[in-house]
C-alpha cells in the first residue's frame, strides 16, 4: 500500500471514528474512567457524612480524634491500546476483515482519550511484541497509531497474549486503561491477566466473524489456517468436523470470558457485522 493510499485509509478512520468519539463517547469515556485515577492530597478532620473507609488511623490515633484522608482526582488518565495484528484478523466474510474493526474501535477509543486530554499508547502483538509506542497526547499521536494500525505488517502469523501481557506490565508503571483487542483464540494467558487487571482497568475487546463461530455446509473446502499458513482440505458436510469446529470456537470464547471475568475485568465481544457502537456504549454506560 502506498503512502498516498494509507493517508486517504488514515483520513476515513479519522472522520468515521472522530464523530463517534464527539458526538457519543466522549461523555461516556469520562463518566466511566475519570474518577477512578484518584491521588492523595491530604488529610481532614472527620465531619458527619464522611465515608468512614477513609478515615487515616495513623492521624485519628496521633490527635485523638478521627482525620480522613481526602483524595483528588487525577487530572490525567493513561491509555493503552493492545491490538492483536496475529494472522487470524486478516479474516472476515462480510464486509471487512476483523482487523479492520479493531483498528476503528482502537480509532475510536484513542479519540475518546484525547477529546479528555488523556495519554494514548498503542502496543501491536503477534506471538511477539511487534511494535510498541509510548503513551502522549494530541491529534497528530492519534494519526501516528492510527496510521501503524492500517499499514503495519508483522514479521509473525502467529497468537500469544500471554507475552503482550507480560510486556504491557512491565513497560506501563502507573495505573492505565487498556484495552486488550483481539479475536482471543489463544489460551495460557490466563494467570498474567490476573495479575495485569491488578493493577490496570482492563478491558477485553473480541471481534468474531460469523464463519468462526460454525462452518457452512458446502462440501469440500481447502482452508487456510492464518497463523501457520497451512491449508487443509476440510469436508464441512461432515456434522463431526463442523461439531469439532464449533466446539472450539466455543472453548475460546469460555476461556476468554472465564478468564477476563475471574480477573475483574470488563469483557466485550462483538461480531464483526454488528453494531459495535451500540455494545460500546451499553458497556460504558454499566460501568458510568
Amino acid at each position: 500500500m502506498d503512502t498516498k493510499e494509507i493517508l486517504k485509509k488514515v483520513r476515513k478512520i479519522e472522520i468515521k471514528t472522530r464523530r463517534l468519539s464527539d458526538h457519543i463517547f466522549s461523555g461516556e469515556y469520562h463518566s466511566s474512567f475519570k474518577g477512578r485515577g484518584m491521588t492523595f492530597s491530604e488529610v481532614k478532620q472527620y465531619q458527619f457524612g464522611d465515608d468512614i473507609r477513609s478515615i487515616d488511623w495513623n492521624v485519628t490515633a496521633r490527635y485523638n480524634e478521627p482525620y480522613v484522608k481526602v483524595f483528588e482526582e487525577e487530572r490525567e488518565l493513561t491509555m493503552m491500546l493492545m491490538v492483536d495484528i496475529s494472522g487470524s484478523g486478516n479474516f472476515g466474510t462480510k464486509e471487512q476483515f476483523k482487523r479492520e474493526t479493531l483498528t476503528e474501535i482502537a480509532a475510536t477509543m484513542a479519540f475518546s482519550a484525547i477529546q479528555n486530554n488523556d495519554k494514548v499508547g498503542l502496543l501491536l502483538f503477534s506471538d511477539e511484541v511487534e511494535l510498541y509506542i509510548p503513551p502522549k497526547k494530541g491529534k497528530s499521536h492519534v494519526l501516528r497509531i492510527i496510521r501503524e494500525m492500517i499499514e503495519f505488517e508483522p514479521k509473525s502469523h502467529k497468537t500469544n497474549i500471554n507475552t503482550a501481557l507480560k510486556y504491557m506490565s512491565n513497560v506501563l508503571r502507573k495505573k492505565a486503561i487498556v484495552f486488550i483487542l483481539s479475536d482471543f483464540m489463544d489460551d495460557g494467558y490466563e494467570q498474567t491477566l490476573k495479575i495485569v487487571a491488578n493493577k490496570h482497568d482492563v478491558t477485553g475487546i473480541r471481534i468474531y466473524d460469523q464463519f468462526d463461530e460454525a462452518l457452512p455446509k458446502i462440501g469440500l473446502v481447502p482452508m487456510v489456517d492464518a497463523e501457520s499458513g497451512q491449508t487443509t482440505l476440510v469436508n464441512t458436510s461432515s456434522k463431526k468436523v463442523r461439531n469439532q469446529y464449533q466446539q472450539q470456537f466455543l472453548h475460546w470464547k469460555h476461556n476468554f470470558e472465564n478468564a477476563f471475568k475471574k480477573s475483574g475485568a470488563g469483557v466485550l465481544s462483538s461480531r464483526v457485522e454488528e453494531n459495535y457502537v451500540k455494545k460500546l456504549l451499553t458497556y460504558f454506560k454499566q460501568r458510568g
